[in-house]
């Protein structure tokens, strides 16, 4: 079994995949150029921009294995593969060794299908590699790229015209839903006297969840939590939970958030930056849901976001203060 690296917390794999994303190539995507690049792609090595991200995850996690440099837990495989690669400039010089006349690599502004044609030529295609070199992806033992010696990946000299189009497990995402957990309220006991709750979300198969509060049944989390939301989303299911050491942890009420009242209002209005701080939508309350009250969708500084206070349901008590924000991937 990995160890894991929790990258809120001072150890030495943080700090060996910060020292990486200091180095001048690392601080622009790998793909766009775009500044400041907060995601990565274990397997293959690079750093990469909210948009761009989005595009990878597209691909299946056989293509590009994406992570979040500030959210997401890392096992040292993932950073060794990361740091064995170099960085955006080492990965560039194999993927873009040779990128045909009238092929242009997309800027911090392209569009969505841009970004698409470039990227999946780029990694899934393997267009732009020496002519005798393909790519192969080597699974590890939970189906997702290995990062052992190498970036989850062989190298191998091949008939690039024999390379096949593989894409199995292709999810086109719409965009990044960040979902900041505020705090809980009269949560339920499950211990003696307390509870330990964190809080898990779930959309599709993709699952993050926050921090264990310590005998706390009025937590406070300020965490903020990210989901990619596919074309064919459902609703975010919500649950939380009681942490045990020794035993199974208790659950302590659970919720769904209808995600479909905040994107389709932040879709009606396009770009959010080019109007005023103003009310688009709303999520009503009903017997249906756990909404305590309506819940009001605002562009907030060029942003669109959602607060929801919930009421924990098939539990006997126990509150939850959300704030959700909206992330195309198309602008």
């Amino acid at each position: 079994m990995s160890s894991r690296v929790e990258l809120g917390r001072p150890n030495s794999g943080k700090r060996r995949l910060k020292d990486l994303l200091r180095q001048k190539d690392n601080r622009c995507c790998a793909d766009c150029g775009a500044p400041d690049p907060k995601w990565a792609s274990a397997n293959i090595g690079v750093f990469i921009c909210l948009k761009c991200c989005g595009v990878h995850r597209s691909l299946g996690t056989h293509i590009s294995k994406v992570l979040s440099v500030t959210l997401d837990e890392w096992s040292d495989e993932d950073i060794d593969a990361m740091i064995e690669v170099g960085g955006n400039a080492a990965a560039n010089s194999i993927y873009e060794a040779y990128i045909p006349e009238g092929c242009s690599k997309p800027g911090p502004d392209a569009s969505h299908d841009n970004r698409m044609s470039f990227i999946r030529s780029k990694y899934e295609l393997q267009e732009f590699l020496k002519p005798s070199l393909r790519i192969v992806s080597m699974p590890s033992k939970n189906s997702q790229p290995s990062a052992s010696k190498n970036p989850g990946s062989s190298f191998q000299s091949t008939d690039s015209s024999k390379m096949s189009d593989n894409s199995e497990g292709m999810v086109e995402f719409i965009g990044v839903l960040k979902i900041k957990v505020i705090k809980g309220t009269n949560l339920a006991v499950r211990d003696m006297l307390s509870s330990d709750p964190y809080v898990v979300l779930n959309l599709g198969q993709q699952t993050v969840q926050t921090t264990v509060a310590k005998s706390n049944l009025n937590p406070i989390w300020n965490e903020e939590l990210m989901l990619s939301v596919p074309q064919s989303y459902g609703p975010v299911k919500l649950k939380v939970f009681d942490h045990d050491t020794f035993s199974a942890d208790d659950i302590m009420g659970e919720a769904e958030l209808d995600i479909q009242s905040l994107i389709t209002s932040a879709m009606a209005y396009g770009d959010p930056g080019m109007f005023a701080n103003m009310q688009i939508g709303k999520w009503l309350k009903s017997n249906d849901n756990a909404l305590i009250e309506d819940s009001i969708i605002n562009i907030v500084d060029g942003t669109v976001k959602q607060h929801m206070d919930l009421k924990l349901q098939n539990v006997e008590s126990g509150e939850l203060e959300l704030e959700l924000e909206w992330m195309p991937l198309d602008q």
